[in-house]
């Protein structure tokens, strides 16, 4: 058996919010465990000015306390998880100064995170997967180049896609939505192996990821089945041509989205997941059908409406589309409605999911939503960067366990 990944647990409240359970189950299912790192109690004296922040609570003092012994290297651990509870405004600014210390100068993959009384092992499952897998394959992850012939599947949440890929190149392609998640992945592939001319027989490795990840690589008996934070960053730097030096990437999904800060091809820092739907490419949906347009028509549309001509709030998906109905009902221009719908989007992803991590440019953005002219428009408008969404940026996880699985091949 591997060598158990050692997750070092900086947080403020989880052993009374019920989420500590629901944590150390989820990394014993990884084959992980936490750790909780000790530190001199006569740190805490001056922990909150060294860090120049003065705070009431002492669980947020040993928070920060914790912190600092990771990154003395008093405790020995591959990654680190930071948590607080999600209804506290002090310990949310704490945890974001925590994640930014600790990664800046222990060079340790960083993810944090604010639970609920109802945060489950499997919400958490992802993200503690990702740590535990930076941590076992930097070796993999490294990898700048796809050998062979190999099979890419990413089963998600609204849409299942499929990638051919050989000698380094795309030589087909499938994108169906998920209904059946097995037979959803199987007509994906079909129609890559159409596309590509060849047979599944011919397939030398398969890669799944996403939601449907463990289904179906059991179902096709794949070598690799692996969460989306790794192989969507690898993914999205590999077709933007970015895999050295730093760079941003957004990943704005149909049910939650992902920010993860990459360096040379492997996730750092990275957060997954809005409060609600409605910072999710689900919104973009909703928008364009009560708009009356085929979801890739609403970009368009977007490009040529004015976002502040409409008040929209998408902050909850209920409450996004009551914006929407109430603006048009008021008159408002279908194409003001679409640029509202994008900006929204935009925007909670930004005061949500970026202010978790370091963004670097270049800023590279992937997933279906990319697609949506307005979306990339509304990103560049507010964060006043280059968006650079590669070619087949829908098709990133797909094409990241493709070329992730190559490297099963190189071992044979």
């Amino acid at each position: 058996m591997k060598d158990k990944v050692k997750i070092a647990l900086v947080s403020c409240g989880s052993e009374f919010a019920g989420v500590q359970k629901e944590l150390e189950s989820a990394a014993e299912s990884l084959n992980a465990k936490l750790v909780y790192p000790e530190m001199d109690i006569s740190a805490l004296d001056n922990i909150d000015k060294e860090f120049g922040l003065e705070v009431a609570s002492p669980d947020l003092k040993l928070m920060m306390a914790r912190a600092k012994a990771v990154v003395e290297g008093i405790a020995n651990v591959d990654g680190v998880f930071v948590a607080t509870c999600f209804r506290c405004a002090e310990a949310a600014i704490v945890r974001n100064e925590v994640r930014r210390y600790i990664f800046e100068n222990s060079g340790l993959p960083v993810i944090s995170y604010s639970f609920t009384e109802r945060t489950a092992a499997a919400t958490l499952l992802t993200r503690m997967e990702a740590l535990t897998t930076i941590a076992r394959r930097k070796h993999l992850l490294a990898r700048e180049k796809q050998t062979g012939l190999t099979a890419g599947l990413d089963s998600g949440s609204t849409t299942t896609k499929a990638v051919i890929m050989r000698d380094n190149e795309i030589i087909g392609e499938g994108w169906v939505p998920t209904i059946k998640v097995i037979e959803s992945a199987e007509k994906a592939l079909q129609q890559a192996l159409d596309q590509a001319g060849l047979k599944r027989e011919d397939i030398q490795a398969i890669g799944t990821t996403g939601y449907g990840r463990f289904l179906i690589g059991d179902h096709f008996n794949a070598q690799l089945a692996q969460e989306e934070i790794t192989v969507n960053s690898k993914g999205a730097v590999y077709l933007a041509g970015k895999q050295k030096g730093s760079a941003t990437v957004i990943d704005i999904g149909g049910m939650d989205n992902k920010a993860i800060s990459v360096q040379d091809g492997i996730p750092g820092m990275f957060t997954m997941g809005g409060i609600c739907a409605g910072a999710s490419g689900r919104f973009l949906e909703m928008t364009a059908k009560r708009l009356g347009v085929d979801i890739t028509e609403l970009g368009d549309l977007a490009v040529k409406g004015i976002d502040k001509n409409v008040e929209m709030n998408s902050y909850c998906i209920v409450f996004g589309i009551q914006s929407l109905v109430n603006s048009l009902a008021k008159g408002a221009a279908p194409e003001d409605v679409a640029a509202a719908a994008c900006h929204s989007v935009v925007e909670q992803i930004f005061e949500q999911q970026l202010q978790e991590i370091e963004v670097k440019e270049p800023l590279i953005l992937v997933g279906g939503s990319s697609l949506i002219a307005g979306v990339p428009k509304a990103l560049e408008s507010l964060l006043k960067v280059k968006v650079l969404v590669p070619p087949h940026s829908q098709l990133i996880g797909a094409v990241g366990a493709a070329l992730l699985v190559s490297g099963y091949i190189d071992q044979e």
